[in-house]
């Protein structure tokens, strides 16, 4: 399918069919896309949090994916009565990596974004996301410290861990990020056969952007500003996840490299 914007007009609805006969989703009064947009959402015990999720997802996108990893509370049942099209997927293996592994075998649209449940991310953000794949992008990586994001829910140790192990990859691999460890990115689902997931735990995302720079991908980093939790308490543990990262980083710099890697396209100036 194309990947490209068309403008929407406002007083009609934009449903007409590209060339490829694919039906355009508006996603404002000015803009609409062609490539279904599939999220996906790893959750355990998140009930409570959904509510505020599934409030921002925008209403045009394609499907959403839940990965449910073995809850004990009505994570379940919340999600079906908020998206009632909503896809369950059992969780296979425990840890953060197993969940979206599972999750993105279960997509069927052509663009991918991650999104955490525990609602501290905005997914009316992910129209940033979208508009950077459709315009050329193939992976679309959200960053807490580029010019326009922000967090309220780092720590100053994982900051510091947080930009230390960003220092290294930028180093080691030839990157240009600002933030390394964070769930939100969108993403080409073709470029699953390019970066092959095969971790389980928190260390996913860092090995998502490593290998989407070896394999040469085009990059643009998102601004993208990071809530606190609103319920319940995260399974992230800054040491011994950081140490987890730091295996990745280590592991994958002794790996050959799929194709010579380019610099990532950096939206805005670090903070």
């Amino acid at each position: 399918m194309s990947s490209f914007l068309r403008q929407a007009d406002a007083e009609e609805p934009p449903l007409t069919l590209s060339p490829d006969h694919s039906v355009y989703r508006p996603v404002s009064s000015h803009l609409a896309i062609a490539p279904p947009v599939s999220v996906v959402i790893p959750a355990m015990n998140e009930a409570e949090n959904l509510p505020y999720v599934f409030k921002t997802l925008p209403d045009w996108i394609h499907e959403v994916i839940l990965v449910d990893g073995n809850s004990t509370d009505d994570t379940v049942q919340v999600a079906r009565d908020l998206w009632p099209g909503v896809t369950v997927v059992p969780q296979r293996g425990k840890g953060k990596g197993d969940a979206l592994i599972s999750g993105f075998a279960a997509c069927t649209g052509e663009i991918i974004v991650m999104i955490d449940a525990d609602g501290s991310a905005d997914g009316g953000e992910i129209v940033s996301y979208v508009s950077a794949l459709v315009s050329g992008a193939d992976f679309a990586k959200g960053s807490r410290f580029a010019n326009g994001g922000g967090t309220d829910d780092m720590t100053p140790i994982r900051k510091l861990g947080n930009r230390i192990l960003t220092a290294v990859v930028n180093t080691k691999f030839g990157a240009r990020y600002t933030d390394l460890c964070y769930g939100y990115n969108a993403f080409w689902r073709r470029c699953l056969d390019e970066i092959a997931l095969d971790c389980a735990g928190f260390e996913v995302e860092t090995l998502m952007n490593i290998r989407v720079v070896k394999a040469g991908l085009r990059v643009q980093e998102i601004p993208s500003h990071e809530y606190n939790r609103i319920h319940g308490v995260s399974n992230l543990r800054a040491v011994r996840d950081g140490l987890r990262v730091l295996k990745v980083i280590l592991r994958e710099r002794g790996s050959r490299r799929n194709r010579a890697a380019r610099p990532a396209l950096i939206t805005g100036n670090a903070r």
